[in-house]
């Protein structure tokens, strides 16, 4: 899994409430556990203005344009600002690899569904929950100002803004983390990789296991 230190990036408001997981990834992609290839379909019911199936060429689907993921202004976009409880619905995983494959690393919203939010860091994403007037304000700063970045610090759990447009001393949020998953976004490290960070322990273990109960390792 991809370290999370610092982003600054683009960000893209989605002005919805209670986007579902079917609404981030529809049913029909559901086939492929790869962890990749999502990210064409992401919103795809939004997105285009056909049908999506697998397989299909997305370079040739008709885009809506009124759809805020098509507009010019946050192509390359990272972070998602989202609306309450975001990823609510059925438990895909799916929905977390669509965003990830499409690029974005943080989602900021006043509220996530449970299951959602801990797939996130399971995913090498980074879910944040600020209260409601907070998300308000960043939807009104990043609507009104083409290009406005927003930089994401981990390590100081702190949200920043453009200086010369938010305000002279420049926007500045706080969040909160709990501290196990904050370390595992800062190290990279998925529930896989947590387990081999202690090889050399379960190692130990199985040799001591061995000589204690050795019928329990003939092949």
């Amino acid at each position: 899994m991809e370290k999370f230190t610092k982003l600054s990036a683009i960000a893209v408001p989605l002005d919805r409430a209670n986007v579902d997981t079917d609404a981030i990834i529809p049913k029909q992609f559901l086939k492929s556990i790869k962890r990749s290839g999502f990210g064409p379909n992401l919103f795809d019911e939004w997105r285009y203005l056909d049908h999506g199936e697998p397989g299909m060429d997305n370079s040739k689907r008709p885009l809506n344009p009124d759809f805020v993921l098509n507009q010019s202004r946050y192509q390359g976009a990272q972070i998602l600002l989202a609306r309450d409880n975001f990823g609510c619905g059925s438990s895909r995983e799916h929905a977390p690899w669509a965003l990830e494959d499409y690029g974005i690393r943080v989602i900021i919203a006043p509220s996530f569904a449970d299951i959602f939010y801990n797939n996130c860091f399971k995913n090498g994403l980074l879910p944040i929950v600020l209260p409601e007037e907070t998300v308000d304000e960043l939807f009104k700063l990043v609507e009104a100002n083409e290009g406005f970045k927003l930089t994401v610090d981990l390590e100081q759990k702190t949200i920043s803004g453009d200086k010369a447009i938010s305000s002279d001393d420049g926007l500045n949020i706080n969040f909160e983390l709990d501290e196990f998953r904050r370390h595992c976004l800062l190290e990279g490290l998925d529930e896989i990789g947590l387990t081999l960070a202690h090889a050399d322990e379960i190692r130990q273990y199985e040799e001591k296991q061995k000589k204690i109960t050795p019928w329990l390792f003939n092949e």
